[in-house]
């Protein structure tokens, strides 16, 4: 079955045309072309932290002759040279010192984690159930709606009192908000694979799951992805939420206690933090996504 299902996926993909067009091209030519698209790409992937470095220094720059200029206070926006002192003072401490940046990050990293993983396998299995039946899809996908609608800010505290102000809470609240991307892009991903292929299957004698794994999984794995990457910050968000509802320790702990005594440059630097965190946890989803799914045009641009 899978030597058909290559030899069909072949066919499709290799016309006799291109076969021909492939032979009359002059190999120097073909090179000179191959060539050209890498140091496109070179040139593109050196540009791209250049640019985001030098609209960085020219916000800096920005900011501090603003705060200098304006002459304004430092408990409503402190200058980069106070955020840089107090993201110093949090990082140039030991790992386990609590009054630093570790140990908090490390609670809301580790709790995102959790959530960002059970939100999104509950995704991923009703996402493939909608797929698979449209009982199923009739029974979930208003509910799922009515849910996705429903502002998060007005269901966490509900959690936090049916969880308590531990890390129950803000796994259940990372969870639920990473829930609905996958489920929808899951859902619409394997519902967009081709009749034809399944057809295939089908003329192969292929089971239902055997289908699902080699065909409509494949197909609908950039749009799986895609949602991953919108789970990941939903899942740092709502552990953020959560904690600036109740919680003992984490990153929105720090920001609400920095606020209380009108640190505005510790509340950046937390900001700061955070946002990296973000950036970081995006690159990890998609360099999994290059490896994975690296046939995809969205890997390719």
């Amino acid at each position: 079955m899978n030597t058909a299902l290559s030899q069909s996926g072949a066919n499709s993909a290799s016309p006799v045309l291109s076969m021909t067009q492939g032979r009359d091209m002059a190999p120097a030519s073909s090179k000179n072309t191959a060539v050209g698209v890498q140091k496109r790409r070179k040139q593109k992937g050196i540009n791209g932290p250049l640019i985001t470095t030098i609209g960085l220094i020219v916000i800096i720059i920005i900011w501090d002759l603003s705060v200098r200029f304006l002459h304004v206070p430092k408990y409503i926006l402190p200058s980069p040279e106070s955020v840089a002192y107090a993201l110093w003072s949090g990082l140039a401490v030991s790992v386990t010192n609590p009054v630093g940046f570790y140990v908090p990050l490390w609670s809301t990293f580790s709790n995102a984690a959790i959530g960002f993983f059970f939100g999104t396998a509950a995704g991923l299995v009703l996402g493939s159930l909608m797929a698979e039946s449209r009982t199923v899809e009739k029974l979930v996908m208003p509910y799922a709606f009515a849910l996705q609608s429903l502002p998060k800010v007005a269901i966490a505290p509900l959690v936090v009192i049916w969880l308590g102000f531990g890390d129950g809470s803000k796994i259940a609240i990372a969870a639920l908000l990473a829930f609905f991307p996958i489920l929808i892009n899951s859902f619409t991903g394997l519902r967009s694979t081709e009749p034809e292929r399944i057809d295939l299957m089908k003329s192969l004698s292929a089971s239902a799951f055997e289908t699902y794994r080699l065909v409509k999984l494949p197909n609908a794995a950039p749009y799986i992805f895609a949602g991953l990457d919108m789970a990941v910050v939903y899942a740092l968000l709502g552990t953020i939420v959560a904690e600036f509802l109740g919680a003992q320790q984490g990153m929105g702990v720090v920001i609400t206690q920095a606020q209380a005594v009108t640190d505005v440059a510790g509340v950046f630097a937390a900001l700061i933090i955070l946002g990296a965190m973000g950036i970081g946890l995006h690159a990890l989803v998609h360099g999994a996504e290059k490896r994975i799914v690296h046939w995809t045009e969205r890997n390719k641009n």
